[in-house]
């Protein structure tokens, strides 16, 4: 049985695609195992594991009938974030960015977390965040 993993139910399939395939291999050393930009469905496993999968939003809305519903919450604080621990905060940032991520917050030290904590924050192309963390 796989240990639980994020799966990531998207609108804009394709730019979510090109965003983690371009930098969950660096980041993480997962590999894209199954999809393609066209979706609806993509996973990226380590070590035969999955690390991160997508889901088009439209398709999983169907099967669960809510498609009336709205697809978007009114703007709001976060919820959720994923992290990634990386040997590099900053350099792992300016990948993120390259790639198609918004900047969050810069990278910066946070002894208030941690006394060697270092971390960053980026938004991938839908807006989720990501906290990139090195300690």
């Amino acid at each position: 049985m796989d240990a639980p993993y994020p799966r990531l139910l998207v609108t804009r399939f394709a730019d979510c695609f090109h965003f983690y395939d371009a930098v969950l291999p660096p980041l993480t050393g997962a590999r894209l195992a199954k999809g393609a930009p066209s979706g609806p469905y993509a996973n990226w496993d380590r070590d035969d594991r999955a690390v991160l999968s997508l889901f088009d939003r439209t398709a999983m809305a169907a099967t669960l009938g809510t498609t009336a519903l709205p697809p978007a919450p009114a703007p709001a604080q976060d919820t959720a974030v994923l992290v990634f621990h990386v040997p590099d905060v900053d350099r792992s940032f300016t990948l993120c960015l390259a790639h198609g991520a918004t900047p969050a917050t810069t990278p910066a030290d946070r002894p208030e977390w941690g006394p060697t904590l270092r971390s960053a924050h980026v938004r991938d192309p839908e807006g989720r965040l990501i906290e990139l963390q090195s300690y």
